[in-house]
């Protein structure tokens, strides 16, 4: 059964209405898919005319009634310890000084057990009944899986944010700016428009390859004039080199020449 079922009655609920006097008997409803198919010890003292009610009205033993609410719990918890087998309990309210009558009849907890003696029980299962409505306590894999879920949505949209302060420089790499004015903006609209420039330009070349010439820039030194050669020094000339050849085919392109072979036209 999935974990987020649930059962309701709502016949029941308008007929009896629902108190700590008979939440049991509203959780043992024949149509309730929670309950267990094995006979209970709530069953049997139903049979013999035992419940909290009745309890409540006519007492037991030396206890004549009527006897309140709280001691209408207790008997009938003491009459389910007598008896062996599944059963149903309904955990008394903590901390209930303050609480109105609606407050106290909106939510209940039964425990499902099995009992072995007198005090000796295994914990089957958790339910609640929130404003009329069964539901089974979530099992621990559960409490963890939703955990889980929540910590990696909130990761999730932490990366989302942070992605938004990425800065890209070709010079620099990644950077993180977390100010959020037209500046920003304006920067970001900037890298948009040189990554199209660089997208829409094109050099045409419409010669075969056999015929194509690749231009080569070399850098000759002289072992008697340069014994040691500066890595960044070398890296500048090439980007300058590369600039110049790049003002060059822009220049030809925009004067609309047409370089075939070694004639102009």
């Amino acid at each position: 059964m999935s974990e987020t079922a649930s059962f309701v009655d709502p016949v029941f609920l308008a007929r009896f209405g629902l108190t700590r006097i008979n939440a049991i008997d509203y959780f043992l409803h024949p149509l309730n898919p929670f309950r267990t198919h094995t006979k209970t010890s709530n069953e049997v003292l139903n049979m013999q005319g035992v419940s909290i009610g009745t309890l409540m009205a006519w007492g037991v033993g030396n206890r004549p009634g009527p006897l309140s609410l709280e001691d209408g719990e207790e008997e009938y918890r003491l009459a389910l310890s007598r008896l062996t087998g599944e059963q149903y309990e309904l955990l008394p309210v903590t901390n209930a000084e303050g609480l109105t009558p609606q407050q106290l009849s909106a939510l209940f907890t039964i425990r499902h057990v099995h009992r072995t003696s007198h005090n000796q029980t295994r914990v089957l299962g958790i339910y609640y009944i929130l404003e009329g409505v069964i539901y089974k306590s979530p099992t621990v894999r559960g409490l963890m899986k939703a955990h889980v879920t929540r910590t990696l949505e909130g990761l999730s949209d932490a990366c989302d944010a942070l992605s938004v302060c990425a800065r890209y420089d070709p010079s620099t790499g990644y950077v993180w700016k977390f100010v959020d004015d037209d500046s920003d903006d304006d920067e970001a609209l900037y890298y948009v428009q040189e990554k199209k420039k660089r997208k829409q330009r094109r050099i045409v070349d419409n010669r075969r390859p056999g015929e194509r010439f690749h231009l080569m820039i070399t850098y000759t030194y002289r072992r008697n004039d340069c014994k040691t050669v500066n890595s960044s020094s070398e890296e500048e000339e090439g980007v300058r080199a590369s600039e110049k050849i790049d003002r060059i085919l822009s220049h030809l392109s925009n004067r609309n020449v047409v370089v075939k072979g070694k004639h102009r036209v």
